[in-house]
């Protein structure tokens, strides 16, 4: 078994010239010809113009015409029951109903954790000894299906997400937040540091509301950095 906290995000496709398809989704809008034709014509001083517009605007619908897939690994089971909230996107992680996990198993320590030595050998005694039952029902016969009910959340999994390119700036608004969990804040990160550079324009302005909006949501919770923004406030939803 390998303790596993590396997160790995590889962009393994996307729409090809993602800012044109949807800068020719935009302009068919007000054009009599096809979009097709009006993708000829594009400039990069357009692209940016109108993606700048329809940011700016809120009317993001046709930023969905550009699709990204990524392949994770390195991730916990944690992370996915979070990841997975966000409906918009398409998923296809690694099945422990399928897949034994055998002397390959890896897991995720969260850093707290792992910084406290008490703490991390009661967590490591814990996983090892989930291990140890799953593997012993594995061997009496049991399915794979079944015996995976005693593997712990921190079992290291991996997954295939694409997603449109407006239902990733909402995600990035939700999970680059503070106040989102470590992990999946890391992952968010890696996500946009790759998509930047397919589509600069699109992403430019990617993050957490306090920094799209100038509004942070948190309420009571709030980390506070909407103070360090010029024109930041604070707001609840209740």
């Amino acid at each position: 078994m390998k303790i596993f906290n590396m997160i790995k995000v590889k962009l393994i496709s996307y729409t090809k010239d993602p800012e044109k398809t949807c800068v020719s989704a935009i302009r068919q809008c007000y054009a009599y010809v096809s979009a097709d034709k009006i993708k000829q014509s594009i400039t990069q001083a357009m692209q940016k113009r109108l993606i700048k517009l329809v940011l700016s605007s809120g009317h993001t619908s046709t930023l969905e015409h550009a699709n990204f897939t990524f392949a994770v690994q390195g991730i916990s089971r944690t992370c996915t029951h979070q990841l997975v909230r966000h409906r918009i996107a398409s998923y296809s992680q690694q099945s422990q109903r399928y897949v034994k996990m055998g002397s390959n198993f890896n897991y995720i320590i969260p850093p707290a954790i792992g910084n406290n030595k008490k703490f991390l050998k009661i967590f490591k005694n814990q996983i090892l000894q989930a291990k140890k039952v799953y593997d012993e029902l594995i061997k009496a016969g049991f399915k794979k299906e079944d015996a995976r009910f005693l593997l712990p959340n921190t079992s290291e999994t991996k997954i295939v997400i694409t997603m449109n390119a407006r239902a990733l700036l909402h995600f990035f608004e939700k999970r680059l937040c503070i106040r989102a969990q470590w992990e999946i804040r890391q992952m968010a990160d890696l996500m946009l540091k790759q998509v930047k550079k397919i589509a600069p324009n699109i992403f430019r302005y990617a993050g957490p509301t306090c920094k799209t909006q100038k509004i942070c949501w948190e309420g009571d919770m709030s980390c506070g950095l909407y103070k360090s923004i010029k024109g930041g406030e604070l707001r609840s939803r209740c």
